[in-house]
Order: structure tokens, then sequence, then C-alpha cells
């Protein structure tokens, strides 16, 4: 598959867009690539043009921070779900009208950085954090398989278990890290990962990492109350961008 320049120039300036919001907040990439980009070049080119960006964006935040250890031992249900049922959303995406759900995870999303804002935010006590991990990571990770978006439910459960904004943000990459290797798996089991398109996604990662870079220095000056409320406006924008683009293709 080959594009024209001006589809070259839109697929840059989405990387680069996606990676600064990403740095910012912790998520965003695949919601702003896909939402745009599937308008563009459509939805199964679009997955595959985010893996390699995705992927080691996510890695790199996965890795900063100093929480790995804690996080995964917290979360390892939850990641684990998250990461084998992505093969079941994959696998089942010509049984669901792939906008309604697109949609139904924008309102998700929407909300939840709504109800962040008044401070009414979903709390999970030790005892049900890895119950709930397991039902919230087979959700997560059947989404993920559909729309290519690993953000909801996961991004919820996080943030329930009381973590801090350099925490949550790490454990957001471990999540996200898992999901795109699961997603990653059954594209190429479907034979949907094309060489054209997996090279593009190599340069796709240079704008997508100064993005990053732009947006976690803008996240490193600001105050950890002031994060969350910028948390939730992400959110908040995200949901009603992913919403929107669903609605009107």
């Amino acid at each position: 598959m080959s594009f024209d320049s001006l589809t070259l120039t839109v697929i840059v300036g989405t990387f680069f867009v996606g990676g600064l919001i990403k740095g910012l907040t912790g998520l965003g990439l695949p919601p702003v690539v896909l939402g745009i980009l599937t308008v563009t070049i459509g939805i199964q080119p679009a997955k595959a043009l985010i893996l390699i960006p995705t992927f080691l964006t996510n890695a790199l935040q996965a890795s900063v921070g100093g929480h790995f250890r804690q996080a995964v031992g917290r979360t390892w249900p939850f990641l684990l779900a998250a990461t084998a049922f992505t093969a079941s959303g994959a696998l089942t995406l010509q049984f669901f009208n792939t906008d309604l759900m697109s949609s139904l995870l924008g309102i998700l999303l929407a909300v939840y950085g709504l109800l962040g804002l008044f401070d009414l935010r979903m709390r999970l006590d030790n005892g049900w954090l890895h119950p709930a991990g397991v039902a919230f990571g087979a959700a997560n990770g059947f989404l993920t398989g559909l729309t290519g978006s690993s953000a909801v439910p996961g991004v919820f459960y996080l943030e329930s278990t009381g973590m801090r904004r350099d925490e949550l943000v790490q454990s957001m990459g471990i999540l996200f890290t898992l999901s795109t290797i699961g997603l990653a798996w059954t594209l190429s089991a479907q034979d949907l990962l094309d060489l054209r398109l997996l090279a593009l996604s190599g340069i796709a990662l240079v704008p997508a990492l100064a993005g990053m870079w732009i947006g976690a220095r803008i996240r490193a000056a600001i105050p950890e109350l002031r994060f969350r409320t910028v948390f939730c406006i992400a959110l908040l924008a995200l949901g009603a961008f992913v919403t929107l683009q669903s609605m009107t293709l």
C-alpha cells in the first residue's frame, strides 16, 4: 500500500500530536491516530501503522518511573487477562459494528473524565484488586482486539487502585505494551500486516517520539494535583473526539 504526499504529511502530523498527548498524560496515541487515520486510510491499515510507534513509545513509558516491580506485583492478573483476551476481540471483529464499539469507548472515556473532574472516581479495596483486575483485563483485551485502542476500561481500573501520577503513567505503559504485542500477534495471524505499512510504521516512530518527549517535559513541570485535572480533561477530550469521529464515518 502506498500513499500520496498529503496523506504522508497527515500521518506524520497525527503521530506527533498523538505522541505529545501521550507524553503529557500517558495515553492518547492510539485513540488520536486511529481516530484520524481511520478516516484517511481505513481501520486495518491504521491498526498496522500504530504497531511500532505504539509498542516502542509504550515500552519507553513502561521502563521509566521506578515503579515497574510494584506496578506488576499489584496488577499482574489484570495485565495477564488484558493480554490474553486481545485475540478474542480481533478474531470476532466480523460480528461487531466497530463504529458503534468505538463510539461506546469514546463515551466511556468522556464520562470517566467528567466524573474525575468532580472527584467522583471509582476506588477498589485491596481485597477486590485481583478479582476486579481479571474482569477489567478481559474486557480491556477484548476491546483492544476489536478497536485497536487499549485504554478502556484498563485506565479506569489502574486509576481506581490509587496510584500516584508517575506510577499510574508507568502502569499504563506496561498495559499498553502488552496489549500491542497481543494486537500484533492477532494481525499477523490474520495476514493483515503489510511490509510497506510496517516500514512506514517505523518512520512514524520519529514524530511520535518527538511529541512524546515534549509532552513529558510539560508533565514534569505540572504539580501532582494539577496533573489529575489535566488527565481528566484529556480523557474527556479524547472521548468526545473518538465518539464524534466514529459517528461521522
